[in-house]
Parts: C-alpha cells; structure tokens; sequence
C-alpha cells in the first residue's frame, strides 16, 4: 500500500524528523514571537503544515519539561519559551541520568567518553558554578589524588568526579 504524507506523490514517504525537532522547531518560533503567542500563531509560524493538535502537543509536553511557560487568556494560552535548545537538551540529560540506577558509572563513561577539549570546558563550567576548583586528581575529599591527565579517566570512583565541598557521597548520591 502506498503512503502519502507529504502532500507529495503516492508512494513517496515524508523525511522522518529526528527526536526534538518539531520541539526545537517550536521553541525557536516561541524564541523569535515578539511576545506571547497563541498554539495557532505558532502552527502558522512552522509553514502552518501541521496539525493544530500536533502543536498543541508539543507545547504541553514543553510545559511538563519547563521549556515554555503558559498563560491563559479566555480560553486560550499564550505561550512563552522558557529555555532555549542547549536547556531542553540539558533537561534531557538530567532525565536520562534520572532513570539510571548508577549515576555514578553514567557519569563516569559520559566523562571519559569527552574530548579532551570538552573535558577542559567541563571542569571550567564547575569550577564557575562554585564549591572551588575542580582537580582532575581530586577525589572530593582534600586528599589531592593523582596526575589528573585523560589517561586517568575510567579507574573508578574518585578519579575527577568527586564533591568539591569535602562531603562524601555513596553511590546513590546520598551523604555519608
């Protein structure tokens, strides 16, 4: 059976978008409005090819994940972006590591998995955030650790990714 979902020719299929990108889409049009706008303004603003329920969709499952804000005006909402693409990307990661077990061993592969560029912006972005400078050698706990180059990455816990406040944690991320 052919498919026509593209307003194109029978048996031709539509690009599947990949995940986050009606979001991002939207998030970009909410970003551009010269204010609060309605579902139906930004359904315009995407070409208006999609559906309005689709829209619909896409904003409150924005608003669950505290990417726009709404507010109602009748019976209507105005929306509003709340957090840009590099946001709802964090948001992401958060949910991910959320859902795992061992947040511990997540991390630790997500960090050694780092360009060594990526690494040096990471430390940076956590040393700015506070609680002090981050080591590569420090294991959170005074102690000062080892060499702290990208070779040490991956022998455990306490290899760079440990408190900056002198507080340990076991596995679960609860205080010791």
């Amino acid at each position: 059976m052919a498919d026509r979902d593209d307003g194109g020719e029978w048996g031709t299929r539509a690009r599947r978008r990949g995940q986050g990108e009606l979001e991002a889409q939207v998030l970009t049009a909410l970003r551009a409005a010269p204010g609060p706008q309605t579902a139906a303004w930004v359904r315009e603003h995407l070409g208006g090819t999609l559906a309005y329920t689709t829209v619909m969709t896409i904003l409150t499952r924005l608003h669950a994940k505290n990417a726009v804000t709404r507010e109602r005006v009748g019976r209507a909402f105005l929306w509003t972006a709340a957090a840009d693409e590099a946001g709802l990307a964090a948001h992401r990661m958060r949910r991910v590591l959320d859902n795992e077990s061992d947040r511990e061993a997540v991390l630790m592969s997500f960090v050694s998995g780092l360009s060594a560029r990526d690494e040096e912006l990471l430390r940076s972005l956590l040393n700015d955030a506070g609680g002090g400078p981050v080591d590569a050698g420090d294991d959170g706990n005074g102690g000062g650790g080892g060499g702290g180059d990208s070779a040490d990455r991956g022998r455990g816990p306490g290899t760079g990714a440990g408190r900056t406040d002198g507080r340990a944690e076991d596995r679960d991320g609860r205080e010791n």
